[in-house]
């Protein structure tokens, strides 16, 4: 090929982007295999604090509450006097505990009812709510505390790790 064309070659555009992507497709690494997901690692090794299972749907606990917050229905609960709780706590309902389905255990949360705005400090120290929609269980005490009878809409805030475990 004389000269010329070879410089003509070399210019067309064309030519310079197939020269780039096959220079790059030789630069590039490989592709690796895909590394299935990992589920935090999990401080407390507490069965409490495991992945579990109920009524056929799995949840994963958060290896952390830090930035927590959430709004739903909260419900209470009180029957369950002397029963022990996922922590191995006896339950009372006068006290202000609550059930959370996957904030650690134990955590410190305020729990506000969005209604009149009055909140109240609580320790996770069980598993629920198992009812579609509700986001916590309060204990009788706590639920009494913000003006809760029924189903209310409020927002859960993580506070800490009451003894400073995080």
């Amino acid at each position: 090929m004389p000269r010329n064309q070879l410089i003509q070659a070399l210019a067309h555009p064309g030519f310079l982007l197939i020269l780039l992507s096959l220079l790059a497709g030789c630069a590039s690494e490989p592709p690796q295999p895909s590394m299935p997901a990992r589920l935090p690692a999990y401080q407390n090794n507490a069965a409490y604090n495991k992945p579990y299972t109920v009524k056929g749907i799995t949840y994963y606990p958060l290896a952390s509450g830090n930035g927590y917050r959430e709004t739903g229905l909260a419900s209470w609960y009180g029957a369950e006097s002397g029963n022990r709780t996922a922590d191995g706590s006896r339950f009372d309902p006068q006290g202000f505990s609550a059930a959370h389905k996957t904030l650690p255990i134990p955590s410190k949360v305020r729990v506000t009812n969005l209604r009149n705005g009055r909140y109240v400090d609580v320790l996770i120290n069980d598993r629920g709510p198992f009812s579609p929609n509700r986001l916590i269980d309060l204990s009788q005490g706590a639920a009494k505390q913000i003006g809760i009878s029924g189903l209310t809409e409020v927002e859960v805030s993580y506070l800490a790790a009451p003894s400073g475990e995080e």
